[in-house]
């Protein structure tokens, strides 16, 4: 049977007074932060990709809200306010960033893959649409302990055209799973337009034909987003049903720093830019009797405050320990590390024996021959420095 329509979620009202101000808090937290990992970034401080999404914050703060503690929020590689709405700190996020031990991930994850487990927030992923599945497993994790946690599972729309999305959807309806899908069409795959990489640009309505309902919510309305998934949340935690929730919204900065954003015009992003979350909603407090006319700005000292206290923190904090490479590394029962993909290392060194006859031959066959080759020399002729594995390159010869 059709997947039954989604209802129309109520009229966005204001939250309680004192929701209403720490959503606007959390969203100049967001901003603030995004904008010196910016900063950091170009001060060569952060390693590898940065995305950030500054103009994205009302989709963050709203949809996060909608959620219970005990609920599950998966995200994408634009994951730093995710971790910073469900409570993890601003100073852990930032240590993270700059590759240190006190990063919420140990300064292994970096700014693709954030992760709190004790918070819920089940990571950043670097593969796009590669999260989906994983939502999937975890609402399944929740049926089988009979609980009534949602996952919420957030993508880019360029994600929508991967094959996980059709799997995982279908999946999920089939199973009914307890999981929000919600796009983030921020209107670019990378640096192509919707319109060029979907044919279907109505992303709400994808997940009909697999048996999942769509809504929509206006992404630069906090009040909006927050009304519509609250609504969405409240299907999937009764009736055990996914749905599909677009919401629309823009960055203002390109797909990462390193994008030259040539794909789009000045006046295109001043015209979304208009719509700021941040000056339209706090600007609604004062407005309603809220907030006071000065309290924003406030607001933002306390915010820039915080971000400087998480650069303070991350500069203070150490890098791993060389030592703690292999650390959380899975490998078998048995094997010793880095002995059989070069053999570089004498095995009394490294705490251990190689394992002999079949068992060696079964599990170093492969390496072996790479081994070998290297030890040679790539055109298979021997080169200096290759009469044993792990000898010293002469500092005097070219290397």
């Amino acid at each position: 049977m059709p997947a039954s329509p989604a209802p129309s979620p109520p009229e966005p009202r204001l939250p309680e007074a004192g929701d209403a101000r720490e959503w606007l808090e959390t969203m100049t937290l967001i901003r603030r932060f995004e904008e010196r990992a910016g900063e950091m970034y170009a001060r060569a401080k952060v390693g590898g990709f940065l995305h950030l999404s500054i103009g994205e914050e009302a989709t963050i703060v709203g949809s996060a809200r909608a959620l219970r503690d005990e609920d599950y929020l998966i995200s994408t590689y634009r994951s730093h306010g995710h971790a910073i709405v469900r409570g993890t700190p601003p100073k852990n996020v930032m240590a993270e960033l700059f590759g240190r031990v006190d990063g919420c991930s140990g300064g292994r994850g970096g700014s693709m893959h954030m992760f709190d487990l004790a918070r819920r927030f089940m990571g950043g992923y670097g593969i796009v649409g590669g999260n989906l599945p994983i939502a999937a497993g975890i609402a399944l994790a929740s049926d089988y302990k009979n609980t009534d946690e949602v996952t919420l599972c957030t993508f880019g729309d360029g994600a929508s055209n991967q094959g996980t999305f059709g799997e995982t959807l279908n999946i999920a309806a089939l199973w009914k799973l307890p999981v929000v899908f919600m796009v983030t069409n921020n209107q670019f795959g990378m640096g192509t337009a919707l319109r060029r990489h979907s044919a279907v640009t109505d992303l709400q309505r994808k997940g009909e034909s697999l048996g999942v309902p769509g809504m929509r919510c206006d992404g630069m309305d906090v009040l909006d987003t927050y009304a519509v998934l609250t609504e969405a949340v409240r299907r999937v935690r009764e009736e055990r049903q996914p749905v599909l929730v677009e919401a629309i919204t823009y960055r203002f900065r390109g797909h990462s720093m390193a994008d030259p954003e040539q794909y789009r015009t000045k006046e295109e992003v001043a015209h979304w830019r208009e719509r700021d979350p941040l000056p339209a909603f706090a600007q609604l407090l004062v407005r309603e009797g809220v907030i006071e006319e000065s309290e924003p700005l406030r607001i933002d000292e306390r915010a820039l405050a915080r971000v400087d206290e998480a650069v303070e923190f991350a500069e203070a904090s150490p890098f791993p320990a060389p030592e703690s490479l292999y650390d959380d590394v899975y490998v078998l029962e048995g094997e010793v590390r880095g002995l059989y993909s070069v053999a570089t290392t004498d095995a009394a060194e490294n705490g251990g024996s190689p394992p002999q006859g079949a068992e060696r031959a079964a599990n170093d066959e492969i390496p072996q021959q790479l081994t070998d080759a290297l030890a040679a020399g790539e055109d298979g002729r021997e080169t200096p420095g290759a009469e044993r594995p792990g000898a010293p390159i002469d500092a005097g010869s070219p290397a």
